[in-house]
């Protein structure tokens, strides 16, 4: 894991998903399947590069945990300015501090096994209010988890 600051915010254009922990194991195989059926990353016009996005968010306790509902959305990066298509959704991660881990390389099998280590760590300040998995086209796998910011010294007044 590495610590790292995301300086602008990633704007991610693709399909969505409403999905819960409870379903996810069900449903998130099959809309990653139906992503690949609808032309994958070439569906979205004005990507900035041939990375996949997975972007969790929207979640029904956002800042506060990660129960309930959210949205997953499955896309490209884009500029903030790009156009949503009908029948694309956009999801939106803020400017922020990153906890990044990486997975094994070309294994998509072992990223539900990452988030279940993720998740189970306690000693990350959590936001919940966007986490993302990245795809290189060189197999690449990063999960990106947003962190509070770091804490910064209060200084008296003289």
């Amino acid at each position: 894991m590495r610590i790292e600051h995301q300086p602008q915010a990633l704007h991610v254009i693709g399909i969505e998903l409403r999905t819960s922990n409870e379903e996810a194991f069900r449903t998130i195989p099959a809309f990653w399947q139906r992503f690949s059926q609808q032309g994958g990353p070439a569906q979205v016009a004005g990507r900035l590069s041939d990375e996949v996005y997975a972007v969790y968010t929207h979640f029904a306790h956002a800042g506060v945990d990660n129960q309930g509902v959210y949205s997953l959305v499955i896309g490209a990066a884009v500029a903030p300015d790009t156009a949503l298509p009908a029948g694309l959704a956009r999801a939106v991660v803020p400017a922020s501090r990153r906890a990044v881990f990486e997975v094994e390389r070309g294994r998509f099998d072992r990223v539900g096994e990452a988030w279940q280590r993720i998740w189970q760590r306690g000693d990350l300040a959590k936001t919940f209010i966007a986490e993302y998995e990245r795809y290189g086209p060189d197999g690449r796998i990063e999960i990106s988890i947003g962190l509070a910011p770091e804490a910064r010294p209060v200084t008296p007044a003289a």
